[in-house]
């Protein structure tokens, strides 16, 4: 079983930054593929970007390329997702996921771009 908690989201003017981090309880962390989603109000939950245990490869949607970094580190079983030049529209609650033999959520941060 494994635990997800998320933290650091909160309120940030167009154009800011957040850092945003997930740290899992249990064994083995670095064997499990890493993923951010978020949710917007109304929408359904997307995939933002994802980060491979084999070779931490990484992949992100199309709607945050070059504006979002994620990455891992597995001595702390943290994974992190760096959001530069934050949207409006990048306003969701933002869900850590776990992945290998099983799947697990953190319980989601919310994340608001305002002015």
């Amino acid at each position: 079983q494994v635990q997800l908690v998320e933290s650091g989201g909160g309120l940030v003017q167009p154009g800011g930054s957040l850092r945003l981090s997930c740290a899992a309880s249990g064994k083995a962390f670095s064997r499990y593929t890493m993923s951010w989603h978020r949710q917007a109000p109304g929408k359904e939950r997307e995939l933002v970007a994802v980060i491979s245990s084999a070779d931490d490869s990484t992949n992100y949607a199309d709607s945050v390329k070059g504006r979002f970094t994620i990455s891992r580190d597995n001595a702390k079983n943290t994974v992190y997702l760096q959001m530069n030049s934050l949207k409006p529209e990048d306003t969701a609650v933002y869900y850590c996921h776990a992945r290998w033999y099983g799947t697990y959520w953190g319980q989601g941060t919310q994340v608001t771009v305002s002015s």
